[in-house]
């Protein structure tokens, strides 16, 4: 049984989660043979406060990016 578990910043949509969580077991199914109702795909998020890369919070990076989309650097 394929156990694939994806960790992720929050703030993606219901639709965009179910995509990626069918093409995760697509993608199990057909390199490695797995039947389909074995593989087990599941995500767990991570608030942006929590979650920091390059020293920087994403959310300060999500909130400086809109910022500059909006001509306010």
């Amino acid at each position: 049984m394929p156990l694939v578990n994806v960790h992720m910043a929050a703030g993606r949509t219901d639709e965009q989660k179910r995509a990626l969580l069918s093409a995760i077991t697509a993608a199990v199914v057909d390199t490695i043979g797995a039947a389909p109702d074995s593989v087990r795909v599941w995500i767990t998020e991570v608030a942006d406060t929590e979650f920091m890369a390059g020293g920087e919070l994403l959310a300060d990076k999500r909130a400086r990016q809109a910022a500059e989309a909006n001509g306010r650097a």
